[in-house]
């Protein structure tokens, strides 16, 4: 059996009644964690939510009302997962996310002329597809494309469009659908009944069950953005279609005129602006380093200058790096001076680093980061990470100073 949203793909709006109601969970995630919903599986007497099937991702709408979260496909059956029960019987209207279900039908039939006239004038077969949230892919039987075929298919493809050629939903039998030229990855274990064939007329004959656009002029557009590397000899060639192109076109439009208004010269400069600006930072960033180094080896000088210098440094900046206190590390020396240094903000997250012997810095640095609330690691006489407490810095002073200590009686 075929669902009104199949036998009808522009209906938006439904009566109809509902046959069973049954709990059932929905895998979810919630702020990137997995939980399980509770709810329940509706089915209705028909349909116009899709279940997702065939490449294309369910539609989302409601019941009465109420949310439907997904909408599965169980033998003839479609299973709407509600979090509220409905009462077996009970006369509900149903009403379709009508932008998101178009946007599928775009996505879909591009995908089916894509496919089509790829294999037309290349000789690609398509072994799969996937239509995405922001851009789909059409996986090609091949081990590459060049930019010419992408542009040569870019052009067929539109001109299609601008044909105004039909799209066509009929059923044959099992039969009379393996034959005649329609194209098929095969049907579902569970299918039974007639096959449903989506005709381009003149173009293209596919066993699909998806929803489809009745023309390809309401595609609108088709914009091939480019290829990538896919498995094994095959490329994935990435597409927008309709609605999604003209997206596109307002965002890329709304990034230009922010690079405009920020690097303060036309858009057919933004690329040479970029590339002076990277180079500028390259040689902020050298510039700064040769810094660095000459403020660690002045540190470094004024504490070995001291004659009265104890067997232990320690010192805190709010500007540095890694590479800073690595830099005065070496300076001084850490065979017998054992150094505690960090960098970052004085009460909150830095980052530090513990050297010197090598007995020392094992001994001390798990508890050195504990004390910071921090994690690190070390080997060679070298324990740094990061740390969210730098306000404990005097605790590790302490510690450091206790360990000097008691060393020193020892001896």
């Amino acid at each position: 059996m075929s669902f009104l949203c199949q036998r009808d793909s522009w209906a938006r709006e439904f009566t109809t009644r509902v046959v069973s109601c049954c709990p059932a969970q929905l895998p979810a995630k919630n702020s990137g964690k997995k939980e399980t919903l509770q709810g329940f599986h509706v089915i209705l007497e028909d349909t116009i939510l899709f279940p997702e099937g065939g490449g294309q991702p369910d539609d989302q709408g409601v019941i009465n009302g109420i949310p439907v979260l997904r909408v599965t496909r169980r033998g003839s059956d479609a299973l709407h997962f509600v979090q509220t029960p409905i009462e077996p019987g009970t006369e509900v209207q149903l009403v379709l996310d009508w932008d998101r279900r178009f946007d599928h039908m775009q996505q879909h039939s591009g995908q089916h002329l894509i496919t089509a006239v790829a294999e037309q004038m290349f000789g690609f077969k398509t072994t799969s597809w996937e239509l995405g949230r922001q851009q789909s892919t059409v996986e090609l039987e091949t081990r590459s494309v060049t930019a010419d075929q992408v542009a040569a298919l870019e052009e067929t493809v539109n001109n299609k469009i601008r044909a105004r050629i039909p799209v066509v939903v009929h059923h044959l039998a099992e039969g009379e659908a393996e034959g005649d030229g329609v194209r098929s990855r095969g049907l579902p274990d569970d299918h039974t009944g007639p096959v449903r064939i989506v005709s381009i007329e003149g173009v293209d004959a596919n066993m699909c069950c998806g929803t489809h656009v009745s023309n390809l002029s309401d595609l609108q557009v088709i914009k091939l953005l480019g290829t990538e590397k896919g498995k094994k000899n095959k490329t994935n060639l990435v597409f927008l279609a309709g609605n999604r192109v003209l997206k596109s076109l307002a965002q890329s439009h709304a990034t230009e005129k922010a690079l405009t208004s920020l690097l303060k010269c036309g858009s057919e400069e933004h690329v040479e602006a970029v590339k002076r600006l990277q180079n500028s930072l390259k040689q902020l960033h050298k510039n700064n380093l040769n810094l660095q180094r000459d403020l660690a080896v002045l540190i470094a000088q004024q504490f070995k200058s001291n004659p009265a210098r104890e067997p232990v440094f320690m010192l805190h900046r709010k500007d540095g790096d890694s590479e800073f206190m690595n830099m005065v590390a070496n300076e001084i020396g850490t065979e017998e001076t054992l150094l505690f240094l960090s960098v970052g903000d004085e009460k909150a997250a830095g980052l530090f680093l513990l050297a010197g012997p090598i007995e020392a810095v094992e001994k001390l640095g798990p508890r050195v980061a504990e004390l910071l609330k921090g994690k690190g690691a070390g080997k060679h006489g070298r324990y740094q990470g990061k740390a969210t407490c730098m306000n404990q810095r005097e605790a590790v002073h302490a510690l450091i100073r206790e360990f000097i200590n008691h060393g020193s009686s020892e001896r």
